[in-house]
């Protein structure tokens, strides 16, 4: 078989995210009871995700004095 003549190379952004998917299934797979893990490498799991996943956080948005926001649409005259 011939080799390819264009290698593909990944980034490494797209390497963390196969990475984090991998890590990921074998979390699921636990959850689910198919295999099984010490807590251990759950620990050592999570903290992987941590550095590759960002965390997602809730942020909330309030206007003046923690009353709600306005929004002002100003439409250009097209003249």
């Amino acid at each position: 078989m011939a080799a390819r003549k264009r290698k593909i190379t990944l980034s490494d952004a797209w390497r963390e995210k196969i990475q984090a998917s991998q890590i990921m299934n074998r979390l699921l797979k636990h959850v689910e009871g198919e295999i099984e893990l010490s807590g251990t490498q759950v620990k050592a799991a999570d903290i992987l995700l941590k550095k590759v996943v960002p965390d997602l956080a809730r942020t909330e948005n309030v206007g003046n004095e923690g009353g709600p926001q306005e929004m002002v649409i100003r439409w250009a005259d097209p003249k």
